[in-house]
């Protein structure tokens, strides 16, 4: 979808869905006008509406009238291309399934699969929706071009947070408006109390985990696993994978390493930091460790440098996670337990749970296939930006990086030069 840059857009009908929360589809829909596309958007809260409030309809029903409603939008619009944040939302789920009932194209924005400098913009669908091939052979046999150096995006935390807040307000401020519509997520002006418990706890924990990162990179390196933890409403444990919970996580890796793991080697558990406001997992780990005679050997940690991490473990045990792309980048043996796009032989281990405890340190990930993997993944499936924070790209509205369209005077046909950067200027359309 991205590999012509916007110019996969010219004269088609895009409908937008749900966005990240800001005004990231705003600014999209300038770009695409720019590509030559017409575009129109569906608002479903006072947060959709407030962030893009005009060229847009209103769905005020029940959600069990959304299918019906989409389908006329389609139709009366008729629309080529579905964008959407994320492909498991209740409504996107929906909108997914009437697509390919229309042969409708949809592309799927996510969170980057490579951060902190990029975002996912793929078809079909995203994570374990995904259409990334997931066989070696298809890698090996092919050759793939390294891309330009990313544009570096700093900072983006607090301009997420800020349009979180925005985002909120609008949602309870036109609620009356909207009063059927169901979040995927708590929906509430109480969430500002999660973020200020988690603001609360990352100052506490730094204080009580002081000294930590020295032993794990002086005198247990080598010596640990680590186990990245991942938001609890993520749906990549609800959908993609078969713990249903975190919790459930937890307990099935420490139960394995306790049975399985040399008695020399510790266990490190990593809090998510999105999720340090909503959730503390110490009851239950320190209740795991007496069960199952694990004291002085598991741990639980919190915002310790994560690449330093990774640099001294014997192995990594994931859900799925961004962090497996880390973990691959470092060179670290990676245990998949859910559905990965990045879950294939020669980069992870096959073999079980029980057996990665005790094979892990002789396992060898294949670097000429995650050379070739990861830059077929950016090539794909990645745009260089934010969507909370715009990167400074002339003529980029967005401010992501899309592949620049080059225009063949010969045949009028769009070419695939790949540039970092637009002309300075939009011209007024394309030639």
């Amino acid at each position: 979808m991205i590999s012509q840059g916007l110019g996969a857009f010219r004269g088609k009908r895009v409908l937008l869905l749900q966005s990240p929360v800001g005004p990231f589809f705003r600014r999209l829909a300038d770009d695409l006008r720019w590509a030559g596309a017409q575009v129109c958007k569906i608002n479903f809260n006072g947060g959709d509406t407030l962030f893009y409030p005009r060229d847009a309809v209103s769905f005020r029903g029940r959600p069990d009238e959304w299918p019906e409603f989409l389908r006329q939008v389609l139709q009366e619009r008729d629309i080529d291309v579905i964008l959407m944040f994320g492909d498991c939302r209740p409504v996107h789920r929906v909108a997914r399934q009437v697509a390919n009932q229309r042969g409708i194209e949809v592309g799927v924005f996510e969170e980057g699969y490579i951060r902190p400098h990029y975002v996912t913009l793929e078809r079909y669908g995203v994570n374990g929706h995904s259409q990334m091939p997931r066989s070696p052979l298809f890698y090996l046999n092919r050759e793939f071009s390294s891309q330009p150096p990313a544009l570096e995006v700093k900072d983006a935390f607090w301009a997420s947070a800020r349009w979180a807040i925005v985002y909120y307000l609008a949602c309870a401020v036109g609620k009356p408006l909207y009063r059927h519509y169901r979040h995927h997520r708590t929906l509430s002006l109480l969430e500002v109390y999660p973020w200020l418990r988690g603001f609360g706890r990352k100052w506490v924990f730094g204080f009580l985990q002081r000294g930590i990162a020295a032993r794990l990179t002086r005198e247990l390196s080598g010596q640990f696993f680590l186990v990245p933890l991942q938001v609890h409403n993520d749906a990549q444990i609800l959908t993609h994978s078969g713990f249903d919970t975190v919790e459930r996580f937890i307990r099935y890796v420490i139960r394995s390493f306790a049975n399985h793991a040399d008695s020399g080697v510790h266990l490190v558990i990593k809090h998510h930091p999105m999720d340090r406001g909503y959730h503390d997992y110490h009851a239950l780990i320190r209740k795991c460790a007496v069960e199952h005679g694990l004291k002085g050997r598991l741990h639980y940690v919190h915002d310790i440098h994560l690449p330093t991490l990774l640099q001294h473990a014997r192995g990594v045990v994931v859900v799925n996670s961004t962090v497996g792309l880390s973990a691959l980048y470092h060179d670290t043996p990676l245990k998949v337990c859910g559905a990965a796009i990045y879950d294939m032989p020669g980069l992870t281990f096959r073999g079980s749970l029980k057996e990665f405890w005790g094979r892990a340190a002789a396992f060898r990930i294949d670097r000429e296939l995650w050379r070739r993997f990861r830059n077929h993944l950016v090539s794909h499936t990645q745009l260089n930006g934010n969507f909370y924070k715009r990167l400074h790209v002339p003529g980029s509205t967005s401010g992501l990086v899309w592949p620049r369209v080059v225009v063949n005077a010969s045949t009028k046909a769009l070419a695939g030069e790949s540039l970092p950067l637009y002309p300075a200027e939009k011209p007024t359309s394309l030639p």
